[in-house]
């Protein structure tokens, strides 16, 4: 077999990156290299080439997937003219509850950042990504940092109570709570 050439050798790169950046949020830090080069599509002998270690990989997956999120929320944002009552409720759902790894960061990483994963690289890249989430959720009244709270909190025990009537209370509570039009 030929030697790969740059572009496809960063095609690659990319698709290890962003294999990562979801199951690292799914299944946390200690997925396996054979488990993510597998997800990229790709055998694990080539992993050593394009990262120096699984460590430097996670860094570059928590930006990935704080870059995927960000974007997907400063867009909607942008698009509906501030925080809607949709766009928290899309936040709140059932369907983001379950969808971890294409979900948001700031939930799917913080017990793992809390547990120093990843090394102060990935601690401040976190919150950066809290810093830019609160941001996004500010008001003329507020800073955003309850509202985050709120969100992300209700997130997280909603995916801890999965599949119970205390999860989608949760979700609901907290819809109820946030919403601007109540």
């Amino acid at each position: 077999m030929g030697r790969v050439s740059q572009a496809q050798a960063q095609e690659n790169r990319q698709r290890v990156v962003r294999a990562a950046a979801e199951l690292f949020r799914e299944r946390g830090p200690q997925v396996g290299v054979v488990d993510l080069m597998k997800e990229a599509g790709l055998t694990h002998g080539g992993f050593y080439k394009q990262f120096a270690s699984k460590e430097a990989l996670f860094e570059e997956a928590v930006t990935q997937a704080f870059e995927d999120a960000a974007g997907q929320a400063y867009r909607q944002t942008a698009a509906e003219g501030g925080l809607s009552d949709e766009a928290i409720a899309a936040y709140l759902s059932v369907e983001h509850r379950d969808a971890v790894a294409e979900g948001c960061p700031v939930a799917a990483l913080a017990t793992d950042i809390a547990r120093g994963h990843g090394g102060s690289a990935v601690q401040d890249q976190y919150n950066d990504g809290v810093a830019q989430l609160a941001q996004l959720l500010a008001t003329d009244e507020d800073d955003g940092l309850s509202r985050m709270c709120t969100m992300v909190g209700a997130l997280i025990l909603a995916r801890a109570t999965r599949d119970t009537e205390l999860s989608q209370a949760i979700l609901t509570a907290a819809r109820a709570t946030l919403s601007t039009s109540g």
